[in-house]
């Protein structure tokens, strides 16, 4: 049985009804999944409520102070607004946001409870997110939470953060970069919003991994970056968890890039992911073709199921 983490509060972050990051997103994902092949070894999961999670706001301070969460929440309770141009606050925003943290908190759980891997499907995403700053659609950097809530656990010692959303994860990196215990490791379209992760950031302890790709790439350009460069790198980490920013916008349908990716592909993504290891967090970030990435979805979460 594969865990999958979802709740339907997912849906009440408002992001209005022209912008790319909403909730059909999560529908589609989804009624895919529950008509797939394999739905009955899927074990759904609600998340931790936010009043059950005591530590929950302590968590969340690991990484953002707590003005910008206060902020936050004041953008929300006075109606909504902005954090920035591309990143809406709904007046449920706040809470459902939190409600995601937690979820990709339950993932950590269950994957360092049973060693199998778990998949969380929330929204807002969160690779984007910096300390005092939401942008790009992300209200906190739920990742990079999750791999310090991790190192809080007596089991975990190092942390592997794999993002392969078409767009280079910013926050992420920005917020690891410059811990021992976190290698992180992007591919990603260049160039392409936000405009980081060039190819000699390197973190300062050679934890930083970043492969920027051209428009039009496909599978027979990611794969031997995996072969030959990921998978080595994550190996001489050695984690004790992989957190994986599974984005599903790198698919040749997509709109908001270019490269030409198929969803099957994600299924060898994952395949080379569970080479490393069965203790693999996987949380949704982008992807705004719904069928692409519903499609992409189904074919992680098989690729999980076929090799357990």
């Amino acid at each position: 049985m594969l865990p999958i983490i979802y709740s339907d509060e997912f849906l009440e972050h408002d992001t209005g009804a022209f912008h790319p990051e909403k909730p059909g997103r999560l529908t589609a994902i989804v009624a895919a999944l529950r008509s797939a092949p394999h739905a009955a070894q899927m074990d759904w999961r609600s998340p931790t409520p936010v009043p059950d999670r005591s530590n929950l706001i302590a968590v969340l301070e690991t990484v953002h102070p707590r003005r910008y969460i206060e902020a936050v929440q004041k953008v929300a309770e006075l109606g909504g607004g902005f954090l920035d141009p591309d990143t809406p606050v709904s007046p449920r925003s706040f809470d459902v946001a939190l409600l995601a943290v937690s979820a990709w908190l339950d993932g950590v759980d269950q994957v360092l409870q049973t060693g199998e891997p778990a998949f969380v499907i929330a929204r807002p995403p969160g690779h984007h997110a910096l300390p005092m700053r939401g942008m790009g659609f992300c209200v906190f950097a739920n990742a990079a939470i999750a791999a310090h809530y991790a190192l809080q656990q007596p089991t975990v010692n190092r942390v592997a953060i794999l993002d392969w959303d078409v767009h280079h994860g910013n926050g992420t990196q920005a917020i690891v970069e410059s811990h021992p215990q976190i290698a992180y490791c992007s591919l990603h379209e260049h160039p392409q919003y936000p405009g980081t992760g060039r190819a000699e950031e390197q973190g300062e302890f050679e934890n930083v991994l970043n492969f920027p790709l051209p428009a039009g790439s496909t599978i027979e350009d990611y794969a031997p970056l995996f072969e030959q460069r990921i998978i080595p790198f994550f190996q001489a980490f050695q984690p004790d968890l992989l957190i994986i920013s599974a984005g599903y916008d790198a698919t040749k349908d997509d709109p908001l890039a270019h490269i030409c990716l198929h969803p099957q592909d994600y299924a060898r993504f994952t395949s080379y992911c569970l080479q490393l290891t069965r203790r693999v967090v996987f949380g949704l970030e982008g992807g705004y073709d719904f069928n692409a990435l519903a499609r992409s979805v189904v074919a992680t979460v098989e690729e999980c199921l076929s090799r357990g």
